[in-house]
């Protein structure tokens, strides 16, 4: 038997890869001889740097950047396909969790942090990009990160603005001449999983403001920023924002790095399979086991669970979930090629002291024996 393991994280617990060794681990006690194919995946949020990094066996590089905040902050990004390509996720430098609770506000934050991870990238020969943008703190559409690059955004008196989304309102004129000039020669991919436009009641301001701190008052200053700079963009570089789906990811970067960087957003899920050439390792699979930390009926929405199991519809090949939790809705994924969902809870207990790993194994274990009692149900009516 040939089993192919491609999980998300259990967040807060298990690493993607740290997800798959056990579950690995369980059906080899019932299958020894099995081959078992560990295939680390994400969907493009927090956990794909580091699905990706294991994947190829890369490496992660640690770096002291700009914060939300404008304090420095440790962070990282990584590097895959012996340096060929880099891997950045906002969230380790411009993250929602590097900023206090009371002290969020995006009408401040910056994504300063992540311009200068990318140029770190650069200087290391990339000739890739992939960057997540899951988990951002910030709303200032990718000017900070556009600022670390070399990008000079000038007020009505010529002076460069500051940082934070209240400063987009200042914006008067845009100089590209001194951007990075090694960026015009990466091909650079952003996982994006949101199709939020800019603005709007729908945008980034109005969507994701209030969750990093914004007030009702400040989303509406926010939302009005977005739509000046949205403005001044295809006024100064002739690039339509608005149209653009996922533009108000990560409040904006996703058209910011559009606009400046010429980046693609594509669905996260799509990314990482194409990445780590899932279906080419799938062909010959007899069984597919995936899953996440939580599996309901908003899984189906390009999550990790799905996306693997789509691609293993198109070979026949039966497809497995397991998860620490099943939510309402579950049985949606049912019906997207999904054939049977387990979850690993064997009592409440919190993230911290669930034994996530020996729950993984035993609940594996199970799946397995359920097999093979079917091989061997097979095998008694055949001889019948």
């Amino acid at each position: 038997m040939k089993i192919l393991i491609a999980p998300d994280s259990f967040k807060g617990s298990l690493t993607s890869l740290g997800v798959a060794e056990n579950i690995g681990k369980g059906f080899l006690r019932v299958f020894p001889e099995a081959e078992i194919l560990k295939v680390p995946m994400a969907d493009g949020g927090e956990g794909t740097l580091q699905s990706l990094v294991d994947a190829y066996k890369g490496e992660i590089i640690k770096e002291r950047v700009t914060g939300p905040l404008g304090e420095e902050v440790e962070a990282y990004y990584g590097l895959i396909e012996n340096g060929f390509t880099g891997v950045i996720e906002i969230a380790a430098a411009s993250g929602l969790t590097l900023v206090p609770e009371e002290k969020r506000n995006p009408m401040k934050t910056t994504t300063y942090g992540t311009g200068q991870l990318i140029k770190r990238a650069l200087e290391k020969g990339v000739r890739k990009l992939i960057i997540g943008i899951g988990g951002s703190a910030t709303n200032d559409a990718g000017v900070g990160m556009a600022q670390a690059l070399g990008v000079k955004f000038l007020d009505k008196d010529g002076k460069e603005i500051g940082y934070g989304g209240a400063e987009l309102g200042r914006i008067e004129r845009i100089d590209m001449s001194l951007l990075e000039p090694r960026i015009k020669e990466v091909h650079i991919r952003v996982a994006c999983d949101v199709k939020n436009r800019l603005y709007g009641r729908e945008g980034a301001a109005y969507v994701y403001g209030p969750q990093k701190g914004a007030s009702p008052e400040m989303v509406m200053i926010l939302d009005e920023n977005l739509r000046h700079f949205s403005r001044i963009v295809e006024r100064e570089l002739g690039v339509e924002l608005q149209s653009i789906e996922g533009g108000g990811a990560a409040g904006g970067l996703g058209a910011g790095l559009v606009a400046f960087l010429k980046a693609k957003l594509e669905a996260g899920i799509d990314i990482v399979m194409d990445a780590v050439k899932l279906e080419e390792k799938m062909k010959k699979a007899d069984l597919v086991i995936t899953g996440e930390g939580c599996i309901d009926g908003q899984t189906v929405n390009g999550k990790t669970p799905i996306g693997v199991a789509r691609k293993a519809r198109k070979y026949g090949i039966p497809v497995i979930a397991i998860s620490a939790i099943t939510g309402e809705g579950v049985e949606k994924v049912l019906y997207e090629g999904i054939d049977a969902v387990f979850n690993i809870m064997q009592r409440p207990v919190s993230i911290e002291e669930q034994p996530t790993w020996e729950w993984l194994q035993f609940v594996s274990e199970q799946i397995g024996r359920v097999l093979r009692l079917g091989k061997i149900k097979d095998s008694f009516f055949n001889q019948k």
